[in-house]
């Protein structure tokens, strides 16, 4: 065959891959690679210390992030049930994910001297930081949604690519010249700009008017993208308290061990979210709820298990992706960090599994495990005892929400589409 025909055989099969949910699965690890690349190569370069602050950063960021989620599923579920309305839902999307952006970033920098104490970065310049990366990481999430509405999957795929792939390559680069804490974090920031400009340059131009209605005015979308921030923000904030906890109640040195261990958490927990992607749309579905929960489930346990398993037998080779030898003294409790990261993976499924079916008050029980995770970590005197209670409180929460969704999705509650009338 030609080389110009094999190039050209070869760019086909490509681009019929990234259409398809595979090549988003592809290219979430991707982005996920590019994120917890950066995190992993961080944690080596700049030591405990400085990469506990750094740590804090993102986790905060983390947290942050969920008005972009929320925007996300919003944007994704009006576009999917109401095609013929995308003109109108897609310009309200983009109209309020300006407006939260700015006003999320410029809160936050208002509260910066407050998050400089809060996480202990004593680092003024870093606080502020936070909130210029608020507002490009939340308009992404509108481009997101719209994209994944209109099942423009090659389109998307090359979006979520560019939101871990950029930030990593920079990283380096500046860490390479000045590493620390502030640096890698303005890497961060500078990253996060990509996925915006691709996202403007795909949806640019004009689209027809098509129909319009007040069931998807600027008030109705603000509304059912709180009620979908607030509980992704009850998971989010659960799933990543617990660092600052540690820099709260541990020495430096063993908040920053802790952060470490949670590198490997945070890997496990994102590692299987493309099967959230792809089981959302029959979560939403009634007749269909029940068999995509238990078959996610099972997925998302499987991979799991796979790689906690993996963990124990190798873990001075995964010792080595989490910073090297500096944080040898948590190598034993790897595989513990493993096993929380596939435990919340699960919690994300069914916290998305809420937000199909529209409900609301799994995510209070959510929030009050919360407060339970910071009362009892506050008493912990060491990474083992803090690691343990964090276990306890996921573990129970995990145990008590997956039966209270079988319960649910046995008998759901029909949602009127036209009035998007939340449950």
């Amino acid at each position: 065959m030609p080389r110009l025909a094999r190039v050209s055989s070869l760019t086909r099969n490509a681009r019929a891959v990234m259409s398809t949910g595979l090549g988003i699965a592809i290219a979430m690890v991707v982005m996920n690679v590019g994120s917890y690349g950066l995190t992993m190569l961080a944690a080596r370069m700049l030591g405990p210390g400085e990469y506990g602050v750094l740590a804090a950063s993102m986790n905060l960021l983390l947290v942050i992030g969920v008005g972009a989620l929320g925007l996300q599923a919003t944007g994704a579920r009006r576009i999917s049930a109401h095609p013929e309305s995308v003109a109108q839902i897609e310009a309200e999307i983009l109209r309020i994910s300006w407006r939260v952006a700015w006003g999320l970033g410029l809160s936050l920098l208002l509260l910066a001297p407050v998050v400089n104490r809060v996480l202990k970065l004593d680092n003024l310049a870093l606080s502020f930081l936070i909130a210029v990366a608020a507002v490009p990481l939340t308009v992404a999430g509108g481009y997101f949604g719209i994209l994944q509405g209109e099942r423009r999957w090659l389109p998307l795929g090359v979006v979520y690519m560019a939101s871990g792939v950029p930030r990593l390559v920079i990283g380096v680069a500046l860490m390479a010249w000045n590493p620390s804490a502030f640096i890698a974090f303005l890497a961060v920031v500078l990253g996060s700009l990509v996925p915006v400009a691709l996202g403007w340059w795909i949806l640019r131009g004009s689209r027809g008017a098509g129909e319009g209605s007040d069931s998807h005015s600027g008030a109705a979308v603000l509304r059912e993208m709180v009620h979908n921030s607030q509980a992704l923000l009850a998971f989010f904030a659960l799933s990543n308290v617990d660092v600052i906890v540690a820099r709260n109640t541990l020495d430096g040195h063993e908040a920053g061990l802790y952060a470490g261990g949670l590198i490997l958490a945070k890997m496990l927990t994102f590692l299987p979210q493309f099967v959230v992607v792809v089981a959302f749309p029959a979560m939403a579905t009634a007749g269909e709820r029940t068999r995509a929960l238990t078959r996610s489930l099972f997925a998302v346990s499987g991979l799991g298990l796979l790689c906690t398993g993996a963990v124990a037998i190798a873990s001075p080779l995964v010792l080595s992706l989490v910073g090297g030898q500096e944080f040898a003294e948590i190598q034993g409790e790897l595989w513990i960090f493993a096993l929380l990261g596939t435990m919340l993976a699960l919690l994300h499924l069914v916290v998305y599994s809420v937000l199909a079916r529209q409900g609301q008050r799994s995510s209070y029980v959510v929030w009050a495990a919360l407060a339970v995770l910071v009362a009892g970590g506050l008493t912990a005197e060491s990474v083992e005892g803090l690691l343990t209670w964090v276990m306890l409180v996921i573990g129970s929460l995990l145990t008590l929400l997956v039966a209270v969704s079988y319960y649910l999705v046995r008998k759901p509650v029909v949602t009127p589409v036209e009035s998007d009338a939340l449950v």
